[in-house]
């Protein structure tokens, strides 16, 4: 198993620790897991990684990371509406897949330090998954990053650096302390193990309902859920167990939008933006590193953009939180999307909403 360059397709062992190729392209995976089987799925492990015959993990290393994260029920929010709880992790967060998938990894390669650039929930998640692994760890967030992820962060015993400026600006710095120090840069943007982690939300969603909706909406930011449920329907296509493709429909916040704008001016790469302030902090980013696949697989597969109406956030939020779900405002912009889709489009039945953060997050 190697790493291949996305650019010009150097091949380099995945122990290694440059975050990237040396010609700047992003890394992927050549990895192709054995075709899909239900009777393949562990029954005895109650976390994730009762898929881990389908992903590129080792038992020893896997067994020591878990936190029994993943397995997140789905519920019916009304007749249309299904939502995936995915902020019932040990992190409160989605982010607790990929980031699982990627401890385990760098347990298995020796990895002493690790860091990363976060807007809060993926810092979140890699933090206590270092903990866990016995991993030194430092994250950077961009100013604005709530105080309670801040906490999470600090309280695992991992250091926080909060940087003045955009979420941009802070990754900038975070790699800058990358290619001075030679430190692993555990990021959920450029290490491809964090996907083979989120490639499980779709998993488990075909196990609990025996099904794929008919469609799936997914926020974008840097697109690590989103790359996940490509991937992992491309996977149960592949292995004939589907046959054929949910409408993907694609998030985005209304001040944030390069992947929406490259894709109503059909575009292969993400628009030039100045992001604007926004509540849905998660999803705020204005320079996507891997914006070119996300375009390439949303053409593919049909998948449709949509943005996230920045004055329907709060009553999204409110709404659901009187339904007794309590999400973090990047989460209520997901069903504030669903909104805006359906006035669009019209009724949209049978629709997969993720519930990727919880509220308790997200105060301010």
């Amino acid at each position: 198993m190697n790493y291949v360059c996305s650019r010009c397709g150097r091949t380099e062992p995945v122990n290694t620790a440059l975050p990237c190729c040396p010609c700047g392209g992003l890394w992927d995976l050549d990895y192709a897991a054995p075709a899909y089987d239900a009777a393949a799925v562990d029954p005895g492990e109650w976390s994730l990684f009762r898929y881990h015959r389908f992903l590129p993990v080792s038992e020893p290393d896997w067994r020591a990371v878990t936190m029994g994260e993943g397995l997140t029920p789905v519920i019916r929010l009304d007749e249309d509406v299904l939502l995936k709880m995915d902020y019932c992790m040990p992190t409160l967060s989605f982010k607790d897949r990929g980031a699982a998938v990627l401890m385990a990894h760098c347990r298995a390669i020796g990895v002493k330090k690790v860091v990363q650039d976060s807007s809060g929930n993926a810092g979140n998640a890699v933090a206590a998954y270092a903990a866990r692994a016995g991993i030194a760890c430092e994250i950077f967030v961009p100013e604005g990053t709530s105080a309670q992820k801040i906490n999470m962060i600090r309280g695992t015993g991992a250091v926080c650096t909060v940087v003045p400026g955009s979420r941009d600006h802070c990754a900038e710095v975070c790699r800058e302390k990358v290619a001075r120090e030679g430190v692993y840069y555990a990021n959920h943007v450029y290490n491809p193990f964090f996907y083979e982690g989120t490639k499980t939300y779709l998993y488990e969603v075909f196990e609990q309902l025996g099904r794929i909706p008919a469609n799936i909406l997914v926020p974008v930011g840097n697109g690590t859920l989103f790359l996940g449920v490509l991937y992992a329907l491309e996977h149960l296509q592949a292995s004939g167990v589907i046959d054929r493709f949910p409408q993907v429909i694609a998030v985005q916040s209304e001040r944030c939008a390069p992947l929406y704008a490259a894709w109503q001016d059909g575009q292969n790469a993400p628009a030039s933006v100045s992001p604007a302030p926004t509540m849905a902090e998660g999803i705020a980013i204005g320079k996507p590193a891997r914006g070119e696949k996300i375009l390439a697989l949303a053409k593919k597969h049909g998948v449709r953009f949509v943005c996230a109406p920045e004055e329907a956030i709060l009553p999204a939020r409110e709404f659901l939180a009187k339904r007794g779900i309590y999400c973090e405002h990047t989460t209520a912009a997901n069903y504030s999307a669903y909104l805006e889709y359906c006035r669009i489009y019209g009724k949209t039945p049978d629709c997969l909403i993720p519930m990727c953060g919880a509220g308790l997050k997200s105060e301010h």
